[in-house]
């Protein structure tokens, strides 16, 4: 999967605002419904924070994936956010998150979206890319180092 594909200027925020994982978690979907990929803001929001409740999507190392599988999506849509000063996130190294991807899939795709979960993952253990992508001040930068990371690839 290219993650760089999933992604445009619209669905990315540097730096983020929130201090806390629900208010990133709200402001990167609303920049998802700005950019008309999703519609039943409420019912997101609800699928995430349900997510939460499960288990921290903050998976350490400074970086947090909350997703969900939600009904309104056909097809797996993304959204990232820096926060270079940190957030909490109650990460299993309970350590701040600086870089945040949202993901959410379609209910009947499920193999996609753990292809993308797993794509982050491995993007963001290269080196390097994580230190260039938590540094990013602006939004096609930050597609910019992720299409250059997958050609590393």
């Amino acid at each position: 999967m290219n993650l760089a594909s999933l992604l445009e200027p619209s669905v990315i925020k540097t730096p983020l605002e929130g201090a806390f994982k629900d208010e990133v978690i709200a402001e990167l979907v609303e920049l998802l419904v700005r950019a008309g990929k999703v519609m039943d803001r409420q019912g997101v929001l609800d699928a995430l924070y349900e997510r939460e409740a499960k288990g921290s999507t903050g998976i350490g190392g400074g970086v947090a994936i909350p997703h969900a599988r939600c009904p309104e999506i056909t097809d797996a849509v993304l959204a990232v956010g820096v926060a270079p000063d940190g957030v909490e996130f109650d990460a299993v190294d309970d350590q701040p998150v600086r870089l945040v991807f949202l993901l959410l899939g379609a209910p009947d795709k499920p193999g996609q979206a753990i292809e993308i979960l797993a794509d982050i993952g491995a993007l963001v253990q290269m080196p390097g890319v994580y230190d260039k992508l938590s540094g990013a001040r602006a939004a096609q930068e930050i597609i910019r180092i992720i299409e250059e990371a997958r050609q590393e690839r």
